[in-house]
């Protein structure tokens, strides 16, 4: 049993640590997908809360897995991890039972999971931390309890610094449609290797005070029958048949969509992509920065763009106020913002259709054009 007891602690330990440190790499993509189950739920309140708790759970699976491997505080942390992954459990189960969420979030954005693999997966791990739960007082921890806390000190630093270097400057791996090197067209392109689902039309009818559906058949006195409805049903669900990125589309403040004429551009060209301005003011050395950038740009006749969600709040403040830059804005979807900026703001370098460079908030500084 000792050998069952260490062997299920390195499979914990060193899928907690590698989970944790995928989403480590991107806290904002936790955030968002935490976002979605408090909407589904009706839980709103919690949306502002997200991103801190998508960086404490980051830091807590580390820390956790760390404490496994070590056996440091065994009885502590198997009860957290008992609880955490009934909680997860949880989350997987109602994603693959009701439908409404389609992955998980479990490894990232970086390696997608389906909610049937997640739920399978944490039904795997539910199974390796009962059994370290039932023998914790057994386990003997690897070192001095000093050196243990040096360790894990060190390694909650790290996981803490680890994310706040990340929201500053992007995710050290982008494993997003907008990564540099993509081309933004084709990614707007159906994949090659798409399985459309399979669909039948179901027409709903009434008669007598009864509702009757119908597909392909229909009762030989259909004109007795009042129609009420037609509705599209899978029967067979498909794979990869979304593009990557979905409402891409640049418009401008009147309403003109610009994007072919963007990105059809031969040219290098910028977009800084800010979702809100939740936060942000010209005060900001981003701004100082951006300004910057954009005067430098424009005496090279280099164009920028800022793209955002909230186009009078752009408008305002680079536009009517502060250095009156004159600079061109376009609104576009706040998910696909979300998508390519995992930082508020973030400057991307086009190079015609493809992503050539992109830098976060904080290194604006290094930026120049």
């Amino acid at each position: 049993m000792k050998v069952a007891v260490n062997i299920a602690r390195v499979i914990v330990g060193v899928l907690f640590i590698f989970s944790g440190l995928v989403k480590a790499n991107d806290p904002y993509g936790l955030s968002y997908k935490m976002q979605e189950f408090f909407e589904v739920w009706n839980f709103h309140l919690l949306d502002n809360y997200t991103l801190t708790f998508s960086v404490l759970m980051n830091a807590f699976e580390i820390i956790a897995g760390v404490a496994v491997l070590v056996g440091w505080r065994m009885r502590l942390f198997s009860w957290l991890l008992l609880l955490l992954i009934i909680f997860f459990t949880f989350l997987t189960g109602y994603a693959l039972l009701s439908g409404k969420i389609k992955t998980c979030g479990c490894f990232g954005d970086c390696i997608p999971l389906t909610a049937k693999q997640s739920f399978i997966k944490d039904l795997v791990l539910l199974a390796l931390i009962l059994l370290i739960f039932a023998y914790c007082n057994k386990i003997k921890p690897l070192f001095k309890s000093s050196l243990s806390i040096s360790v894990l000190t060190i390694v909650t630093v790290l996981s803490f610094g680890f994310q706040w270097y990340v929201m500053q400057y992007l995710p050290v791996k982008d494993c997003l449609p907008y990564k540099v090197g993509n081309n933004i067209v084709e990614q707007m392109k159906v994949p090659a290797n798409a399985v459309l689902p399979i669909t039948e039309t179901v027409f709903i009818y009434e008669k007598g005070g009864k509702q009757y559906t119908f597909t392909d058949k229909f009762p030989a006195d259909l004109d007795t029958y009042k129609f009420i409805d037609r509705k599209d049903r899978i029967i067979k669900e498909g794979y990869n048949y979304m593009p990557p990125i979905k409402d891409f589309k640049l418009t401008t403040l009147s309403g003109v969509d610009s994007t072919a004429q963007v990105i059809g551009q031969t040219i290098d060209y910028y977009f800084l992509f800010v979702k809100d301005f939740d936060g942000l003011s010209a005060k900001d050395s981003w701004y100082k920065e951006f300004s910057r950038i954009y005067k430098e740009a424009k005496v090279k006749d280099i164009p920028v763009y800022v793209v955002t969600a909230q186009g009078d709040l752009a408008d305002k403040l680079f536009n009517q106020a502060n250095d009156h830059l004159g600079v061109t804005i376009f609104t576009c979807d706040g998910t696909e913002i979300k998508t390519a900026a995992r930082t508020k703001p973030c400057l991307v370098k086009m190079k015609g259709e493809v992503i050539d460079h992109k830098w976060g908030r904080a290194a604006l500084s290094t930026v120049n054009p």
